[in-house]
């Protein structure tokens, strides 16, 4: 047959040489993830099909009894201050609430790292036991400290093995549409936010306060079951993770958004805990109408989550954030200025609708800024462990400072400062991303 030219020789060893790396990068990577030829096909199974909605719509039943229980704690904070717990201070029943949204927080820097590693079933078991027994423990709760162990502990635990893998697991199905999914995903907690205050309410009016509270236990332990029924993990772990990497704290981008989340975080929730009361206190509503604030807020949430959530799949997470952060930070100021039914009903909607992105938008925040997203449950868990502190103890000092001032101003410049502060750690981080330029994605 003859010698091989020169020009056939070499691309006789370049095939070769190719099969050759495909093969070492098959051996290293069998999921296939890294291989060029694996790459494109992979690019196309994101964004679409049955299955990749469903892991969105169960991750919205997680939110939903996570931040969604976490949401309603404001309902039974004015109904422990007027009924069970009566004669005992403000603030010391704040301590239950932050305890649950705390420990729901704190906990990711465990739960985290447990998704990376595989155990993402493993946590919603977890959960669907935990949160339906709190809730069942919280009913024939007669004391304080049966209260806090009950909601704020069991309550708080459940909450925390829920609220990661419901934002881990969506960047493994979504790339261009991650936002949107985010969002669609994160309305769970504003669609809690109002279904639980609502049942409790309304059959704590029929049945009484234990039964509505046991019916909010079997509504959570059926609705986690169909996120078990339904959601995946996608790509299984290859190795194995650390709690925490310290490495991501010598990113000042980083550091700058883990402060602005937990700086936000220490006074954003004592809107949420203290309106009811305020609202009742001052005579503004009475006592029905006061009990369906909360839930108006979290309807205006539910379109405050998703909105932006779209718009940062085309402009960018960071853009979307820092004007949520911004009207949230006016929005507190107007509370000062409110003192009639329209205006509280209209503060809390908008509450809801700007808000809605602050707290929906720092998962996806985080995805962009994580160079490898196998590592993003545990910086997730890194960042939430942070902010817990800042929710730990947001809503006791607000709720000292009602107790020695006997008014609500001293809690509302407090919340209103604490999120201008957030504000403008964001556009530091936004600035750092993208300097001066004003049209650009970030």
């Amino acid at each position: 047959m003859g010698e091989m030219s020169p020009t056939n020789l070499e691309k006789e060893q370049k095939i070769v040489a190719d099969a050759s790396i495909t093969n070492d990068a098959e051996k290293s990577d069998p999921l296939g993830t890294n291989s060029p030829v694996a790459k494109p096909i992979e690019e196309a199974t994101f964004d679409t099909g049955m299955f990749a909605w469903l892991q969105v719509l169960g991750s919205f039943f997680l939110f939903f009894n996570s931040w969604g229980v976490i949401n309603t704690w404001g309902a039974y904070q004015t109904y422990y201050e007027q009924n069970l717990l009566a004669g005992t201070s403000s603030s010391s029943i704040a301590w239950i609430g932050s305890v649950q949204a705390f420990l729901l927080m704190l906990i990711g820097v465990i739960t985290g790292p447990l998704f990376d590693a595989g155990y993402f079933r493993g946590l919603l078991y977890f959960a669907n036991f935990m949160l339906p027994f709190g809730l069942m423990m919280t009913s024939i709760s007669t004391k304080y400290w049966h209260l806090f162990l009950a909601q704020g502990i069991c309550c708080g635990l459940a909450a925390g093995c829920l609220f990661v893998p419901s934002v881990a697991i969506l960047p493994q199905y979504f790339r261009q549409k991650r936002g949107l999914a985010n969002g669609l995903a994160a309305s769970g907690s504003s669609i809690g936010g109002v279904v639980y205050p609502i049942m409790l309410s309304e059959l704590q009016k029929k049945v009484g306060f234990a039964w509505a509270t046991r019916a909010l236990g079997f509504l959570s332990f059926g609705t986690i079951l169909i996120s078990l029924s339904i959601m995946r993990i996608r790509f299984p772990p290859k190795e194995k993770r650390k709690l925490v990497q310290l490495s991501a704290f010598k990113e000042p981008g980083f550091c700058l958004f883990v402060a602005s989340m937990f700086i936000g975080f220490l006074g954003f929730y004592n809107f949420l805990f203290f309106v009811q009361s305020f609202a009742i206190d001052t005579g503004i509503v009475d006592r029905n109408l006061g009990f369906y604030l909360l839930s108006m807020l979290n309807a205006g949430s539910t379109f405050g989550r998703i909105v932006p959530n779209l718009l940062a799949d085309h402009i960018g997470p960071v853009n979307v954030l820092s004007p949520a952060v911004v009207s949230t930070a006016v929005l507190a100021f107007a509370w000062i200025g409110v003192h009639n039914v329209g205006g509280i009903i209209t503060l809390a909607v908008l509450y809801g609708l700007c808000s809605g992105g602050f707290v929906s938008l720092p998962p996806v925040v985080m995805a962009s800024m994580t160079p490898d997203l196998r590592d993003l449950g545990t910086r997730l868990g890194m960042l939430f462990a942070v902010t817990s502190i800042g929710i730990l103890i947001g809503t006791p000092i607000g709720g000292a400072i009602l107790a020695n001032t006997n008014k609500y101003l001293g809690v509302q410049l407090f919340t209103a400062c604490c999120l201008v502060a957030s504000a403008g750690l964001i556009l530091a981080l936004r600035f750092l991303q993208s300097g001066p330029k004003l049209r650009c994605k970030t």
